[in-house]
């Protein structure tokens, strides 16, 4: 009986664990805009020009990260990859900027004002979207 414990308490681990590999973080972010068309230029820029090019932009860039143009983004940072096209829930960049890690938050605590939960939604549907 005892091998039986063991294995469902195993199971449930590898569970989880899969769960959090996967992204697993869908419940603690803000949904997807429903706004159709979202593109980087008309509905992103101005997100990161007011949140991120302090640390992010044309004049700085933290850990080689730029988000001040489509090519920067999709360059990624000295970590690699920010976002994957389509796939929102598990961008490095929507994890960030959502708060979800307190260690990954962005900006950092006291460097500016975090994105409201519209504003992440926002960034969701455009990767969701295609990054246009």
């Amino acid at each position: 009986m005892r091998n039986f414990y063991t294995l469902c308490l195993l199971t449930g681990v590898l569970a989880v664990a899969s769960h959090a590999a996967e992204g697993g973080h869908e419940a603690t972010l803000p949904p997807p805009s429903s706004q159709a068309g979202v593109t980087f230029d008309k509905d992103i820029k101005p997100l990161f020009e007011k949140a991120c090019f302090k640390c992010h932009g044309p004049e700085k860039s933290k850990g080689k990260l730029r988000v001040d143009s489509l090519a920067a983004i999709q360059k990624g940072s000295e970590h690699g990859k920010i976002l994957e096209t389509g796939k929102s829930a598990t961008s490095k960049l929507v994890l960030a900027v959502a708060r979800v890690d307190k260690e990954e938050a962005m900006p950092p605590k006291d460097k500016g004002n975090p994105l409201t939960k519209d504003e992440v939604g926002l960034i969701r549907a455009w990767i969701d979207q295609g990054t246009k």
